[in-house]
């Protein structure tokens, strides 16, 4: 679904405003916060971070499997939310465990699924 965005008709800026918001954006790690939700973007990953949050922990073999990729690839795809501070793990042996790196972010995932149900209550696609 498609909606028009609405823009301004009459060019006008108010500097005040613009000031703060510039201000505000540069005492925040806004850039990081960016490469958080990039690393959660792709399709895999965002459904590795949901499953992390139904779940306490997955071992990667569990992650592959119900994505139906290769260890190699979710290895791949768990290193990238491990980088960008979405999931952290724990050795048990020779496995490795995930799980959503803190409360933040399984907050985060779970208002956004809730978000989409709002805003786009008709449309369900599961993948």
């Amino acid at each position: 679904m498609v909606k028009d965005i609405p823009t301004c008709e009459l060019w006008s800026i108010d500097e005040a405003r613009v000031v703060e918001a510039q201000d505000a954006i540069n005492q925040v790690p806004i850039k990081e916060v960016s490469q958080m939700f990039k690393s959660i973007a792709d399709l895999n990953r965002a459904k590795m971070t949901y499953a992390l949050c139904v779940h306490e922990e997955l071992c990667v073999c569990d992650i592959a499997t119900l994505l139906n990729i290769t260890i190699a690839n979710a290895s791949h795809h768990l290193r990238v939310l491990y980088n960008n501070g979405v999931v952290t793990y724990r050795k048990d042996g020779k496995r490795a465990f995930y799980r959503i790196f803190d409360e933040h972010i399984r907050q985060i995932m779970l208002v956004s699924i809730e978000h989409k149900k709002e805003v786009y209550p008709d449309e369900t696609t599961n993948i």
